[in-house]
């Protein structure tokens, strides 16, 4: 009943506090049925004396004996929900981390697995879920197998009889959830559904508000949303209808099991076959029979609802994050690393014949051959040639499906992801500023660093001055998405952040668009000064900017067109002279 091996195996340390959670269940059980027994006994004692006309007493040392059970019954309950959270702590601390991890690993292209709102939801909601299954669910189903034994063998010694009623009726319980569960699982999965689909929609129109007013469809929008949430009512109320009814059920034979064996019990007093006390332990541990499973089926459809969410969590965690190549040739594995050890780097990029295709039917870049070994190397051509895609291979977010890129002379593939990322850093048009200061942004590129690399690197990316002019400086808060900033600071921060990194490689992946003129300005003066000692690939629309450039590589439909100085394409009157000349006359009427 909903045991899943796999879920179980990967949060291991969360297995030796469920056992915890169970013996501190069972110690406490054996307490009860203790003090039971022990009240029993003094009321056979107290029956028997008053029967004979005498005074009827408790024994002093019965009291304290009862006390004493009592503590460590309080001692096994506090435990008891000790480790029962330590259980589902630990499993969510590992469920979280192999999530976090996982899209470490799938980088930049995670979306392509799975949307943003999906994986939130799992990492939180479903995570959470799962809390209910460690911490309650499988201590209870162990312990709900174990009770049931222990309080047979009490009660067969007194009345056997009784004992069987009640080991009769405690599987229609189990059997009552194996039946629902058959339900359960399906409606559980439409609600998980339901509810995934209803916060890709809100997150959809969250970040979309702005263009929805624009074009005035929110309305539209709205109603859509209305919709899903009335779907994602139904199917919850549905959900609670079937976890009421399916308590109604255990509940009538909890209760008519626990009436059934007590009824025994009376019969059997009434021929005189128990006394008094034995009457009284079997009535008081009647519900002990069946509260361990009635309290399994409260928690089940909790955790029918973690195991809906788990397998979206094993989906995640189980998609596909290409070829390994360490894996498939150890040796060349061994060669890259030691490489990525070495201290000659000279950061010389060679692709060879490298194609890529988003929906493995049109390639996006075709059988390109290039060597990148210049200071200053800029990637241009028209909107949909491909230059952001091979800036996306060239910091390993894809993978070529065919050739193979180098750097220094060793397959990209064959490098970890943080040897690559130690190497090369991409400053694009969506680079992120993250909610917090600009101190705390600038530390991300590199942890260590003092007052002084701060400001050196706010000073190369034109930056200082505005900075300083602030109250509260470097401690000034930027906002979420660092909102609080123009278009033109949030760019000049991420370049401050790169240059605090300090990578050998950066590329620019149009990382002056959409900003102000004087902004484009002061970063094309950065850029221009880093490449006199950094390999800088610089990937443009706009020609004019890249003239500069030691290599012009020109790329067409996802095709290497031209390459060379920005004079050598100019004489040789080819596709990038003719887009210099329409650039120019554009600019010509725009001035005018």
């Amino acid at each position: 009943m909903m045991i899943n091996k796999r879920l179980i195996n990967t949060c291991q340390d969360s297995k030796k506090y469920i056992l915890l959670t169970v013996l501190a269940s069972i110690t406490a059980t054996i307490c009860n049925i203790a003090i039971i027994v022990i009240i029993g006994n003094s009321l056979n004692s107290l029956y028997s004396t008053l029967k004979g006309g005498g005074e009827g007493t408790i024994a002093t040392s019965g009291l304290l004996l009862i006390a004493g059970l009592m503590l460590v019954k309080l001692l096994a309950n506090l435990l008891h929900t000790d480790f029962s959270h330590r259980a589902s702590a630990a499993s969510k601390v590992k469920l979280r981390g192999l999530i976090y991890d996982k899209l470490l690993r799938l980088g930049l292209q995670y979306n392509a697995v799975a949307s943003t709102s999906s994986i939130v939801q799992a990492a939180i909601e479903g995570v959470e879920a799962l809390e209910v299954y460690f911490g309650r669910y499988l201590p209870q189903f162990i312990y709900a197998l174990l009770a049931p034994i222990i309080l047979f063998i009490v009660i067969s010694s007194i009345s056997v009889r009784a004992a069987v009623v009640f080991i009769v009726c405690v599987p229609l319980i189990p059997i009552s959830i194996i039946a629902i569960m058959k339900i359960a699982k399906k409606v559980l999965k439409g609600y998980w559904s339901s509810y995934t689909n209803l916060g890709e929609t809100f997150l959809d129109n969250l970040q979309g508000l702005t263009t929805l007013k624009v074009f005035n469809r929110d309305g539209e929008r709205h109603r859509k949303m209305n919709e899903e949430a009335e779907g994602f009512r139904r199917v919850t109320m549905r959900v609670l209808s079937m976890q009421l009814n399916s308590i109604t059920i255990m509940d009538l034979i909890a209760y008519g099991g626990a009436a059934l064996g007590s009824l025994v019990a009376l019969l059997q007093f009434r021929e005189g076959n128990i006394g008094i006390g034995q009457l009284t332990i079997i009535i008081l541990l009647a519900s002990e029979f069946f509260i361990p499973l009635r309290l399994l089926g409260s928690y089940f459809h909790i955790a029918m609802n973690g195991m809906a969410a788990c397998e979206r969590i094993f989906a995640l965690l189980d998609s596909e994050e290409g070829i390994n190549d360490k894996e498939a040739n150890p040796h060349e594995a061994l060669v890259a690393s030691a490489v990525e050890d070495s201290t000659a780097k000279e950061g010389i990029i060679r692709l060879d014949a490298v194609s890529f295709s988003y929906d493995k039917q049109i390639e996006t870049i075709k059988n390109i051959s290039l060597t990148i070994d210049k200071g200053f190397t800029a990637i241009v051509g028209e909107s949909g040639s491909g230059k952001s895609t091979l800036a996306s291979l060239l910091t390993k977010s894809l993978e070529p499906q065919a050739g193979e890129l180098f750097i220094d002379d060793i397959n990209l593939q064959r490098l970890s992801d943080e040897a690559v990322y130690s190497r090369i850093i991409l400053i694009s048009t969506n680079s992120y500023i993250f909610n917090g200061t600009i101190r705390e942004n600038l530390l991300m590129g590199k942890p260590d660093a003092n007052k002084a690399d701060l400001e050196a690197a706010l000073e190369a990316a034109y930056l200082k001055e505005f900075v300083n002019s602030l109250e509260d400086k470097l401690d000034t808060q930027v906002g979420e998405g660092g909102s609080l900033l123009s278009g033109g600071q949030k760019q000049r921060l991420a370049l401050a952040r790169a240059i605090l990194a300090n990578r050998e490689i950066m590329i620019f992946d149009e990382a002056t668009s959409n900003i102000d003129v004087e902004s484009e300005e002061l970063i094309w003066r950065t850029i221009y000064q880093l490449a006199k000692e950094k390999k800088i690939i610089v990937i443009s629309h706009r020609l004019a900017n890249v003239k500069a450039a030691e290599k012009i590589v020109l790329l067409h439909k996802g095709e290497l067109a031209e390459e060379g100085t920005h004079q050598e394409l100019m004489i040789s009157k080819g596709k990038y002279f003719t887009m210099i000349q329409q650039q120019n006359s554009l600019e010509g009427r725009q001035a005018v």
